[in-house]
Order: structure tokens, then sequence, then C-alpha cells
């Protein structure tokens, strides 16, 4: 069903979002957001709604939108699915193996043409979450063959020989990073639950251990961003890089499969145990004291190193705040307040469902344009804020 035009609404907090959500920001990045032209959605907004025309779109942002848009459908919120999985179809024929080799390549030019052939697994792990809301919209047998067939081919692209995955084939750099193996592990959730297959549960439970014995670093007991190729921290004890947004996106993320995989005795203990020291130490050491925004970036050791802000560390906040409340878990802040506080800052009225991606630690903005891939950490926090239980 979609909510559109002249809509009768609480002020309250819950109000505010759902209005938002259902009659701004949904309606405008499927409208102004979407080229009828090139079947394709815009990577980016101008402050008055007209696209940034950019020489490349990427395979990540097509699939954020498609996944937000089918999710936003079952959610009863919005109805674009038709859209999406159009859209989900163009990108496979544009997308998948037109260089004759095995995956999906990065980005394609604005004719359509290939732009980048890298194979990216960052990119992989959304088009895999994107098939596993379009199979949620409308069981088709031909996106579990793909979901099944690219998760496979992610197996062979990027295998590394010593757990986990590389990041890029042919690789930019020497470097494995947490951040697509987080994001592997959120499709293979989302698949499991749309799917029921076996199969996805245990690349989950594969890329958890990963998480528990390797991208969380003993001493600090936070989970670093970057790693040598044997994945040991590249930088010295105390000078590694944390995002907090992470901290929080992985702890949701270690909840959710202890729900899906109903994970009990010890593994249950250590999941819950893993995911309370990371959402503890990025709400006490990763936020402004005042405000509770989220910062940037810290060191292992709580050294706050970069205090911008930007949108997808607030909403995983948000997000798992949301889960901790439902929980009866003690969140130390509430989600409908700084849910509230979030929506001033970074999505004013003026912007009529768009957003400020990026702020100086005086609030400034650091961005002139609306990156249509916040679309995706958004959607997450404001369907669970608009069905909180209060």
């Amino acid at each position: 069903m979609t909510l559109s035009g002249a809509v009768n609404l609480p002020t309250n907090p819950k109000g505010e979002w759902t209005r938002w959500l259902l009659t701004r920001a949904l309606p405008l990045w499927s409208t102004a957001g979407y080229s009828a032209e090139s079947g394709l959605y815009h990577e980016r907004l101008n402050w008055d709604e007209s696209p940034v025309i950019l020489d490349a779109q990427r395979l990540m942002v097509q699939a954020r939108q498609i996944a937000t848009y089918c999710r936003a459908t079952l959610d009863g919120f919005y109805d674009a699915s038709g859209q999406a999985l159009a859209c989900l179809d163009r990108v496979e024929r544009l997308y998948r193996g037109v260089d004759g080799q095995p995956g999906w390549i990065f980005s394609i030019a604005s004719d359509g043409r290939p732009a980048n052939g890298t194979r990216d697994l960052y990119a992989h792990a959304f088009i895999l979450f994107a098939y596993a809301w379009a199979i949620r919209i409308c069981g088709d047998a031909r996106y579990h063959a793909m979901a099944r067939t690219t998760a496979s081919e992610i197996k062979t692209i990027f295998a590394a020989g010593n757990g986990g995955y590389r990041d890029a084939v042919p690789p930019s750099d020497d470097l494995r990073r947490q951040n697509p193996h987080m994001h592997l592990l959120e499709a293979h959730l989302a698949l499991f639950e749309a799917s029921g297959d076996e199969f996805y549960l245990e690349e989950a439970r594969q890329l958890v251990e990963l998480a528990l014995h390797k991208l969380i670093e003993p001493r600090s007991r936070l989970l670093l961003e970057f790693f040598a190729t044997d994945w040991s921290p590249v930088e010295a004890p105390g000078k590694n890089r944390v995002e907090p947004g992470h901290l929080f996106e992985w702890a949701w993320l270690l909840y959710e499969y202890q729900r899906l995989a109903a994970v009990t005795g010890a593994m249950g203990s250590q999941l819950e145990s893993a995911a309370e020291r990371l959402f503890h130490a990025g709400i006490t050491q990763g936020c402004d004291k005042t405000t509770t925004f989220v910062f940037d970036a810290m060191t292992e050791d709580g050294v706050v190193l970069e205090r911008t802000t930007r949108v997808w560390p607030q909403t995983e906040l948000l997000r798992l705040l949301c889960r901790r409340q439902t929980l009866g878990k003690m969140n130390f802040a509430s989600p409908l307040a700084l849910g509230q506080q979030f929506l001033a800052q970074y999505a004013p009225e003026r912007l009529r469902g768009g957003w400020i991606d990026r702020l100086d630690q005086l609030g400034r903005p650091l961005t002139d344009y609306m990156p249509a891939s916040s679309l995706y950490h958004i959607y997450g926090p404001a369907r669970e804020i608009i069905r909180l239980e209060t």
C-alpha cells in the first residue's frame, strides 16, 4: 500500500518518522531519485532534487535502493516494488558477467557499458542482499538461483585461503577490511530468512566466527577496520581505526544471527557478550557526550580521530537502540528522542525527504548533494521506530 498525499499523522516522534518516511523520503527517491529513461536509480540528488550527473553508476547503489523498496513494500509502507524488481532485472543484464568473467562488475558508464570491471566484495554482498528481499516479494525461482550462484561465485572469486575473503579482484592494495565481510554476513542472514536454505546460515556462521576470532582485537575487544593479509592489525596497539557506527552495526548483526540461528548455551553467551562490549564502547567512547551524535572514527583505545558525523553511524545507533529496547536491555539513550534529533539535524524539512550526509563538529554541512545510498541505512531504524512499542 502506498501512503501519499495529505495524511493525518500524530505529532509525536513516531508520527514524525512515519510522515517523513512515507510521504517524503520514499516518494522522493522513487521519483526524482529514479531515471525512467535508464531504468536505474540516480546515485545523488542536488538540494533542489535534480540528479547529479556522474560518469559511472555503482552496482552497490542500485542494489541498496532495490532492497529498500522491496522492504518498504513488504512492510506495507510504500509500494514501488514493480519499479525495484524491474531495476533488478536490468541491473542483472548490465552488471553481471558482461565482460565474459564470473561475477558482477563494479560500475557502468552513462551509456550502459562497463566502466569498472573490478569484482568488489562489498558490491557483491549488496546484490545478494537485494536478491534476498526480491525473493521475499515474489519468490521467483530465478532470483533463488541467481542468489545461490552469486554466493557460490563469491567463494571462488574472492577466496583468501586463511579465513574470510579478499576485498577486490584485482586488488587495489594489500589490506583486508572488515566492512565487506559485515555486509556479506547481513546478506546471508537475509537470504536464510527469505529462503530457509541452510547454506546461507552456514556461510553466516563462518563470518561470525571470523568476527569473534579475527576482526575483534583481543586486547581492546573492539572491532577494527583494517588488517594485513594474515589478519593482524595494520597499526601498533592503540593506533588502529575503529568506527563506532560499525560497532553498532556488528552488535545488531550478532543479535540477528543469534535470533535466526537460535543460538543458546556457551555460544549464545559469547555472542551476547561481544555485542554488549561493542555497544558499550561505541556509546561511551564514540559519541559526543552532549548530543550523543556518533563520531566518524576513534582508536581502539577510545581516542577520537574524526569528530565529523555522518548519517549512517547515527542510523546504526538508532536501529540498535530499538532492538535493545525490545530485548529489555539498558540503552543509556532513548531511540525516540535521538530519532527526533536526527531528523532535525540531518533531514531538515526543507529537503523534503532528503538529507545532509555529513556534518563537521560544529554541525555545518560537508557535502553539497544527497547520496541515494543513505536510504538503505535510514530505512532500518525508521521501520523500527515506527513499530516501536512505547
